[in-house]
């Protein structure tokens, strides 16, 4: 089951609010020896995360269908650049990491249980009350933690208000009335945008057309950090109705500098020789962008162009003015207090 973002959380009776958890989304499936974690895209994950097909493996029920977060705890917060590191075609260093960083498996729904029943025509209300019976089961099971649930809207609020900075990568809202609906966007997902000024510290051509001068396709944005370097953050390729050919020869005369500190990466397996391409600039121009998740002091998406800030030196664009990573001790108590 899918979510479509909306602007606000939903108000009113019938609703269950949940964490959004940054991690990788998750079908975890056993069926007497067989174990399978399959992710959103449908491929499957099992070969990436081998301890927790064990620890699956290990639990005492022979059957059930959990849907939940595959996430990585690291110095007592939860970790992306770990799950990403998975990512390897080596099984040794999948491996290793799987013995040195191991991973836990937030759940947040049932879809079959212990006995081989078919939850998903069941209500929200029934499946969780039906996995929280599950989890009563498992008793201290390190592998595993049940996602945190409410009604209140009080509590999604200081939920949100934490997003966006570390663990916690929204909230979700769904109806305690309704099935689970699999391939649709029956679950909404709310995120906490904020702005940041950033330093254009290069760019990326579009891709080439047949016809016609290239055009500008992102802006690469920087930040300059304690050393007073300038690091790689992001990018937005949401330019809206800028006029590109303008923007295109303004860049250009711009030509030089560039990133100072961490910059764009080059060639990886995950990379195209297009996405390795970009064009230095001098840093001079500055922007405000709308971005919804930090991550390794890096925008984890994608961010949106709002004005340019002429009135803003880029010197002054610096990291102090992103939301920091949340706290470690409220990640881990909010995990325990479901």
């Amino acid at each position: 089951m899918e979510a479509r973002q909306v602007d606000g959380l939903p108000d009113g009776k019938g609703w269950q609010y949940e964490p959004k958890w940054d991690g990788f989304r998750c079908l975890a499936r056993r069926d007497g020896d067989e174990v399978e974690l399959r992710g959103r895209s449908g491929k499957s994950l099992s070969r990436y995360f081998p301890e927790m097909v064990a620890a699956l493996a290990g639990v005492k029920h022979r059957r059930f269908v959990l849907d939940g977060e595959l996430v990585i705890p690291v110095a007592k917060s939860l970790s992306f650049e770990a799950l990403q590191m998975r990512l390897h075609p080596a099984a040794s260093r999948i491996r290793r990491l799987a013995e040195e960083t191991p991973s836990l498996l937030i759940a947040f729904d049932l879809l079959e249980d212990e006995k081989g029943r078919d939850l998903q025509a069941e209500p929200l209300s029934g499946r969780r009350a039906a996995l929280e019976r599950f989890f009563a089961t498992l008793g201290a099971a390190e592998a595993f933690r049940l996602s945190p649930k409410t009604t209140r809207l009080a509590d999604a609020r200081r939920w949100l208000s934490r997003a966006g900075g570390g663990a916690l990568d929204g909230v979700m809202a769904k109806r305690l009335d309704e099935s689970y609906k699999a391939g649709e966007r029956a679950m909404l997902k709310i995120k906490n945008l904020r702005s940041a000024d950033c330093v254009v510290g290069g760019f990326r051509y579009a891709t080439a057309r047949k016809e016609g001068r290239k055009e500008v396709g992102s802006l690469l944005l920087g930040l300059y950090n304690e050393a007073g370097l300038l690091d790689h953050v992001g990018f937005t390729s949401a330019l809206g109705s800028l006029d590109r050919k303008a923007l295109t020869a303004k860049l250009e005369k711009l030509k030089g500098g560039g990133f100072t500190g961490d910059a764009p990466g080059g060639p990886s397996r995950w990379s195209t020789e297009r996405t390795t391409q970009w064009v230095p600039l001098k840093p001079k121009l500055v922007v405000e962008v709308q971005y919804d998740h930090v991550t390794g002091r890096r925008f984890r998406h994608g961010t949106g162009f709002l004005r340019w800030r002429p009135d803003k030196a880029p010197r002054d664009c610096s990291f102090d003015q992103l939301v920091q990573e949340d706290r470690p001790s409220r990640v881990m108590r909010l995990l325990k207090s479901a």
